[in-house]
């Protein structure tokens, strides 16, 4: 089973939860880690499980690195019905209700397209002193990916 592990960042962190989800997973699995900048949509596979990871920007909105993701989803609505994924959120709860959105926001327009999210949709709080990389290895290793496709 191959595991791709797209992220959006804005000062990096995302990228590098996303390496420690990879480090965690490797054991067990063939891993890619692609900056969601540089995935072409069309490159999304049903035989694959993906793991989003994803940073909040400003008020809620998506890192820059995320953006032209989002967006050719947004303009071409490809049909993922098939396609099961994880969301690894990170955000500072600072921002009250826009805490983690960049997160939700990937999430939901993957299931707008007929993805099917599974597992915890984690969410890294940077206001408390728990380290994400530390998170992300800890939410990656509760990820039985082998169920979560046949599911």
């Amino acid at each position: 089973m191959r595991v791709v592990i797209l992220f959006g960042t804005e000062m990096g962190t995302a990228e590098s939860a996303a390496d420690s989800i990879a480090e965690e997973l490797r054991a067990a699995h063939e891993v890619s880690v692609s900056d969601m900048t540089d995935f072409d949509i069309e490159d999304l596979d049903v035989r694959d499980f993906h793991v989003v990871v994803c940073s909040t920007y400003g008020d809620g909105d998506l890192p820059t690195g995320a953006e032209p993701f989002y967006d050719a989803l947004e303009r071409h609505a490809p049909y993922l019905g098939g396609l099961r994924f994880a969301v690894f959120g990170l955000g500072d709860s600072v921002y009250g209700d826009t805490f983690n959105r960049g997160g939700e926001l990937i999430a939901e327009k993957l299931l707008a397209c007929g993805a099917t999210q599974v597992g915890e949709h984690a969410r890294h709080d940077a206001s408390t002193e728990v380290r994400v990389e530390d998170m992300a290895r800890e939410w990656a290793a509760t990820l039985d990916i082998s169920t979560l496709v046949s599911a």
